[in-house]
Order: structure tokens, then C-alpha cells, then sequence
């Protein structure tokens, strides 16, 4: 692209981006409205007020604002947003948590410093946020083996899954764009691991700092708050019949608890008419028996997705007229939800098979919980509902969506989930490996990976078309289209080349690693005020022109502001992970600027003395 510094549009563009500024930082603008406000602001002043050189042709059509959502570092990230999703919908991590969860019993320190490492570890390779997601549980379960407040260990989780993402080209949306800007301004391709060594350095400081310091000046916010956190959640009333195919048949429980059904309370096992109570040593499950049990709604999901054949056995307990197998759809597109049965419900004082539940919704009722009492009863299906009880009700996405125009029953939307389709979970592992792979030995090109693996996780069933286009988040799509725009509007008005000549001005004489150090710092204090992606795609340009102003090779500029870009520790909304920890850890706002920001200080000093002798600066 021909760059034409002029200084007019230079400024009116700067006071564009102040205002832009403004307005993704705003709370009270949707973050969608003001990326589209912006793409739309760009292709009127650009309109009204065209860069011309001085033959008179236009050098930044709408074409070039435009470009960024066809832009390959933005497929890139979508694409890896759904292969991440086809990973955390079948459970693909699942086995490894649990073998955490087996060292957290024995050596629960230990299993803090092994957490946050592994998440790390998983950051470089998968987006952040489902890997919080995922591990958010297995940290407050370990907070309570130890005693300690969550608060103590949230915000460490965040931080941790931050700092693996600034070790590889895949590791965050982030460095995705700073490679795609880079390219923008004429600089080559980044390699997967280009960046590794001084990213790993960085990330290894940061994990000690997490893991010393942080607990140490964190509030203990559930003390403070008296709130005490429930690990074991709501108990659900279960009944199942063991159909003659399912794999319970043959079963036998060992001291006292079927495989099968781990973390959860068999009541009792009616067998004809006999009762057989706990506990059930030498006890063989036979087809017909009908069992009751307690559990929550996570030891449920974990039962259901391990052995599919069981929601059989749970439809045909509900009503007189068994639905027919061919009614259960497969594991991946069953949704569980709860609904609560509303005060002037017609189903109060009825048992389940009096209310054809499943003939007027199309979805079933798996489980009854009543908050005020401990259900007693011989069978689910005899309990007579009550205004408040709990249903816990597996059906189609659809369907589930479908009972909020019910007046039986109030739908809590925000429970619904689907189930995890671990059956699958092999084929999604060797997906992403060879996503990975593929793209960290150069054998295809990153963008070709991401697109390749993202249409392996629906054709191979790990997603369907539906799930896979919910784990598009439109925000992020948003406001890099955004930003993309932004970075093309700065190389083509020379507004780069004005602004790193203004900050030489003012270093007169500074060497390079002094100059490098502080471009550092204020990347890093902008993607905590305005977000990573923007400060990432404004800042590269800038740094490209630093770098060629001072001699030096504008790629370690590049890997500074991958580097600073990724310091989005001092604020809640400097990276979305922060966002999720902030309920389960009971923060503040001053809780992420006390722990965050001396971690961002850190890591300045660490990169003022250790990138100047790596990239020979000295």
C-alpha cells in the first residue's frame, strides 16, 4: 500500500481513533454498536474526505476498510473459536481434570501449582476462555480442600490462562492480529513459534507471581461477605428404569456404589415387588428394575454423557405411553434445563404421569428437587408436584426454548445446557491435535488449519451447525473488524510513521532498548484500558515504524506489542476471562488493579532487561 503522510487527515483520523477510544472503553455503549459505528465513521470520512495522491487517486477505498472481515488472522480466530468448542462440548478434557482432581485429594498444593500450570500449558494451544470455563469448578473444589476463600485462587486462574496465550502464534486472538496488521504494513509472516522463548520467560514469571504472591494480597471475599460457596449443588430425585439393552445391565456394585453411577445416591432399587435398600453388596443390576437416586446436576450430566443408553431408561419412566427410542435424539443435541413449577401451575398435586409432560412439550422430566424439604418418597413418578419445585428436563434445544410460552412451568433459561458428547471426545482430540500440528510445522498455512479443523468438528459430529455458530462470539468479530479498519486507515494516512517521529521527538537520544521498553509499557497500560484486539492492531504500525526509524529489525517491536498487548491483568474488562472469575471469585474492581497491576509492572522489568539482550539491542 502507498503510504501519503498528510498531516490533515493524519489528525482527524487521530482525534477519530481518541473518540473510538472512548467508546469501546464505554460501559454504557454496547461494545457491537460502537465496532460498527466505527467501521461506518471510517467509510463516511474517508468518503467525504478521500486520501488522494497527487495524481489524484484514491489510496484508501471502502474496499480497504472493508477488507478486515475477509482478513485471514480473523478467520483464523473464528475458525479456532469452534474448534475450541467441539473440545469443551465433548468433553474432551474431561479425563485429564479428573486425574487433577484425584492429586488434589493427596497433595492439594500441589495440585494448585499443577492447575495452573496445565492451563497455561493449554492456552498456547486452544482460546482462553473455554479453558477458564472448564477449570473455574476444579478451583473451587480445591479451595475448599484447603480451606482457602476463592477469591485467593480466580483470579490466579485468569491470569495464568493470559500468560500461556503470549507463547504461541494460536494462543490468542490477539496475536493473531498483531501478525495480521504486521502483514498489513509489509512485514512477513509470523511462525508458530517465532515468539516462544521470550514469551515462555515472561509467562514462567508471571505463573510464580500467581502462585506466591497473589494469595497472599487478595481479600478473603467470602469471609468478608459471609457468603459460604455450595460445591455440591442442588440434589435432583432420579428415577430410572434399566432398560433390557442398557449397559447397566449386569452391574454390580462395589462396596456399596455402581460404577456407572459415581458421585451419585442410589435411594433404593425396586425389583418387581421387592424393595432392595442400601447397601447393596453383591447386588446385580437386571433388567425391569427401576432405580432411585440422588444427585446433582453435574454427577447427572457426567452419568448421562458416559453412557447414553441411560436416557432411555429415564423417558420411558415418565409416562404410560413409553416414547419410542426413535424419539431420543443423539447425546450432542440434548440440552438439560430447569424449570420451576409456577405458583397457579395445573400441575400441582399431580404425579408426573398424570400431567403428559412429555406429549404436550416434547421434552422429558429427568429429575424433581424441592428446596424446602427433603423429598421422601417410594418412586419419582408418585411425588405429587409442588408450587417451587425444581424439574430438571432433558429435551431438544428447541423444545427446551419452547416452555418459556408455558404457563405451568417458569423456564430458567439461563441453566440450559447441552449435554457433553464424551463418546466423541476421541475424534475431537485428534482434530485439534492435527490443527496444531499441522499449523506449528508449517505443513499448511495457520488459516488453512483453523478453517480445515473447524469443518472437521461439524462433519464429524463433535458440533453441529447450530453449536458451532454459537461459539462465534460477534463482539470478537465486531471490534477486530473494527480494528482491522483502524490499522488499514493509520498505514495508508502515514498516521504511524507521524506518531513514532513524535515520540523520537520527544526520547531525543534514548537508545533503542529504552525506547522499546517504554512503547512496552504503554501498550501494556492501553489493553487495559481499551481491550487487547484494538490496542494490538493500533499499536503494531506504530511499532513497525519505531523500528524502522531507529535501524533496528520492527520485529521486535512486533513481538512487544504481542507481549505488552497481553498484559490485560489491571482491569475486569481488559480481557474476558478476567469477566468470567469476577462472580465465582467475589471481586471488586480494586481487586484486579491490586493484583494485576504489579504483575504488569513486573513484567515490563522483566522484558526491559531481558529483551534487550535477546534481540541484541545492547
Amino acid at each position: 500500500m502507498v503510504i501519503v503522510e498528510s498531516t490533515l487527515h493524519i489528525w482527524i483520523l487521530l482525534a477519530f481513533i481518541a473518540v473510538a477510544i472512548v467508546a469501546f472503553a464505554s460501559e454504557r455503549i454496547e461494545l457491537e454498536i460502537s465496532s460498527i459505528g466505527v467501521i461506518a465513521g471510517l467509510l463516511l470520512l474517508f468518503h467525504f474526505f478521500p486520501l488522494e495522491n497527487t495524481a489524484g487517486d484514491i489510496l484508501l477505498t471502502a474496499g480497504d476498510i472493508l477488507a478486515g472481515i475477509g482478513d485471514p488472522a480473523l478467520i483464523t480466530v473464528l475458525s479456532l473459536l469452534v474448534v475450541g468448542q467441539g473440545i469443551v462440548r465433548t468433553g474432551a478434557l474431561d479425563q485429564p481434570i479428573r486425574r487433577l482432581v484425584t492429586l488434589r485429594r493427596h497433595h492439594p498444593v500441589l495440585a494448585i501449582a499443577v492447575v495452573l500450570t496445565t492451563v497455561l500449558v493449554i492456552s498456547a494451544f486452544m482460546n482462553n476462555t473455554p479453558v477458564v470455563v472448564i477449570f473455574i469448578p476444579l478451583m473451587t473444589a480445591l479451595a475448599e480442600r484447603l480451606h482457602r476463600s476463592t477469591s485467593t485462587l480466580m483470579i490466579p486462574l485468569s491470569y495464568a490462562s493470559i500468560l500461556g496465550g503470549m507463547t504461541t502464534l494460536i494462543g490468542s486472538s490477539t496475536n493473531l492480529l498483531v501478525m495480521a496488521a504486521a502483514v498489513q504494513a509489509g512485514m512477513p509472516e509470523l511462525t508458530f513459534f517465532q515468539f516462544t522463548f521470550p514469551g515462555a520467560i515472561l509467562a514462567f514469571v508471571g505463573l510464580l507471581y500467581a502462585l506466591i504472591i497473589i494469595p497472599r494480597i487478595l481479600p478473603n471475599r467470602a469471609s468478608i461477605t459471609g457468603e459460604v460457596v455450595d460445591i455440591s449443588g442442588k440434589q435432583f430425585i432420579v428415577q430410572m428404569e434399566i432398560a433390557a439393552d442398557s449397559p447397566l445391565v449386569g452391574e454390580e456394585a462395589l462396596m456399596g456404589q455402581f460404577p456407572s453411577l459415581r458421585n451419585i445416591t442410589v435411594r433404593f432399587i425396586q425389583r418387581g415387588e421387592h424393595v432392595l435398600l442400601p447397601p447393596f453388596d453383591n447386588i446385580t443390576l437386571r433388567p425391569s428394575d427401576a432405580v432411585v437416586f440422588a444427585g446433582t446436576r453435574k454427577s447427572l450430566t457426567e452419568a448421562f454423557s458416559d453412557n447414553p443408553q441411560m436416557l432411555q431408561g429415564l423417558l420411558t419412566t415418565e409416562e404410560t405411553e413409553n416414547p419410542s427410542p426413535s424419539d431420543l435424539k443423539p447425546v450432542q443435541e440434548q440440552t438439560l434445563a430447569e424449570a420451576v413449577v409456577a405458583p397457579a401451575s395445573r400441575m400441582i398435586g399431580r404425579a408426573l404421569y398424570q400431567v403428559s409432560f412429555h406429549y404436550r412439550t416434547k421434552c422429558v422430566v429427568v429429575g424433581i428437587q424441592r428446596r424446602s424439604r427433603m423429598i421422601r418418597t417410594s418412586r419419582m413418578t408418585d411425588i405429587r408436584l409442588e408450587a417451587g419445585d425444581v424439574l430438571l428436563i432433558l429435551g431438544d434445544r428447541a423444545d427446551i426454548m419452547r416452555i418459556r410460552s408455558n404457563p405451568d412451568v417458569l423456564l430458567l433459561e439461563w441453566s440450559a445446557k447441552e449435554l457433553p458428547a464424551t463418546a466423541l471426545a476421541w475424534r475431537a482430540r485428534i482434530i485439534f491435535g492435527l490443527v496444531v500440528v499441522s499449523a506449528a510445522t508449517g505443513l499448511m498455512p495457520i488459516v488453512v488449519s483453523a478453517v480445515v479443523g473447524a469443518v472437521a468438528m461439524v462433519v464429524s459430529g463433535c458440533l453441529n451447525i447450530y453449536q458451532a455458530s454459537r461459539s462465534i462470539d460477534r463482539k470478537i468479530l465486531l471490534l477486530i473488524w473494527a480494528a482491522l479498519g483502524l490499522g488499514a486507515a493509520m498505514q495508508a494516512t502515514g498516521g504511524a510513521s507521524y506518531i513514532a517521529h513524535g515520540a523520537l521527538s520527544l526520547l531525543m537520544g534514548a537508545g533503542p532498548a529504552v525506547i522499546l521498553s517504554i512503547f512496552f509499557l504503554m501498550v501494556a497500560i492501553f489493553t487495559n484500558i481499551l481491550s487487547n484486539n484494538a490496542t494490538a492492531v493500533l499499536f503494531t504500525p506504530v511499532g513497525i515504524s519505531l523500528g524502522v526509524e531507529l535501524g533496528v529489525d520492527p520485529m521486535i517491536f512486533v513481538f512487544a506489542v504481542i507481549f505488552g498487548a497481553n498484559c490485560s491483568f489491571a482491569t475486569p474488562m481488559g480481557y474476558q476471562t478476567n469477566l468470567l472469575v469476577m462472580g465465582p471469585g467475589h471481586y471488586k474492581f480494586i481487586d484486579f488493579l491490586k493484583a494485576g497491576g504489579p504483575l504488569v509492572i513486573l513484567l515490563w522489568i522483566v522484558f526491559s532487561i531481558f529483551a534487550p539482550f535477546y534481540y541484541g539491542l545492547m
